[in-house]
């Protein structure tokens, strides 16, 4: 039995943290910067934000790595660093769930490379399996207990990042992807075909991350649940839905909005439950109160869909990516 497995059964459901890159951000991250390049220029940052995570209640809390492979840090000139910034980000975690009072579970995240396979782009399989092996060998060398696969569009590129860091690694290893295009994926991928397709893959836990907003991330695990309801799910929805304010992306999910979120997405079948861009640690302690019944159920649910044009969703969309959650 995996760490993670043995973790689940003491407790029931396990609370993930939150947004990585919206914390750095307002510790003085410039817009447009490697988050991956802090992990060793500003430790004591990337720490204080897993730190806040633990404080909040988050029984798993994910590495500093969202554009950790290759291909990511290439666009800052970092593609030579992979090893190092990897290794760096698993040590920065790995200090803080070791200084915890309770167990506290690291998962190495693997985002997206950005790129397309051919033949609509230049990427290979084998380059792409290639890049996720040499990242998921340095996050487990750092100490990660789980390889965490996340917001993911392609299923092949999912496929490659298995395979890739199963190559080099027998941690247990966790995929979600990214339903934000009409319940679906960027690349046309529904909740039904992603629960198909990944089951076969030997998953810890497989679901949904990002997108836009806690209703989305309902209507997946739903479906996920109703076709597998043996399968352990994620749901790390963003913090309600983002709207551009003064050329800033604004989220609009209060603390009370995800805590509300918390207890139906469980009830829907989410074992693995946290927050992505736009959340804190503030919204992740009001999620652990809801778990603790605390925190009031709220009358309705946040609205799928906003008024925003297609092509401003899209911008949205390009905006969340880039900023690595």
């Amino acid at each position: 039995m995996n760490k993670l497995q043995e973790l689940l059964n003491n407790e029931g459901h396990l609370l993930l943290d939150g947004a990585m890159g919206t914390m750095l951000m307002a510790a003085g991250l410039e817009q447009g910067a490697p988050p991956e390049e802090w992990n060793v220029t500003h430790p004591d940052k990337v720490q204080a934000v897993h730190r806040g995570y633990i404080e909040a209640g988050s029984n798993i809390i994910l590495t500093n790595t969202f554009g950790g492979t290759r291909f990511r840090l290439k666009l800052h000139s970092l593609q030579d660093r992979v090893p190092e910034l990897n290794r760096a980000a698993a040590v920065n975690a790995r200090a803080e769930a070791g200084a915890a009072d309770r167990p506290i579970l690291v998962g190495g995240s693997m985002g997206p490379t950005g790129e397309l396979f051919a033949p609509m782009g230049q990427m290979t399989f084998e380059d792409a399996k290639a890049a996720f092996a040499e990242q998921a060998a340095a996050l487990d060398e750092g100490g990660v207990d789980i390889l965490w696969v996340e917001t993911m569009s392609d299923l092949e590129e999912v496929r490659a990042a298995v395979e890739g860091a199963r190559s080099v690694s027998g941690l247990p290893i966790a995929a979600t992807m990214t339903f934000d295009t009409h319940g679906h994926t960027m690349m046309g991928v529904s909740p039904t075909k992603a629960m198909e397709v990944m089951s076969s893959f030997g998953l810890a836990a497989l679901g949904a991350n990002c997108g836009n907003g806690p209703a989305e991330i309902e209507e997946v695990i739903r479906s996920m649940h109703a076709m597998n309801p043996d399968m352990i799910l994620i749901a790390k929805s963003n913090a309600g839905i983002p709207h551009w304010i003064d050329e800033e992306l604004a989220y609009d999910g209060t603390p009370e909005v995800m805590a509300d979120y918390t207890r139906r997405v469980y009830g829907l079948g989410a074992r693995l439950i946290g927050g992505c861009c736009g959340s804190s640690p503030a919204h992740i302690k009001a999620m652990a109160e809801a778990f603790n019944g605390k925190m009031p159920v709220l009358e309705t649910a946040v609205p799928p869909t906003t008024s925003a044009s297609p092509a401003k969703r899209g911008r949205e969309r390009r905006h969340r990516r880039r900023r690595s959650n």
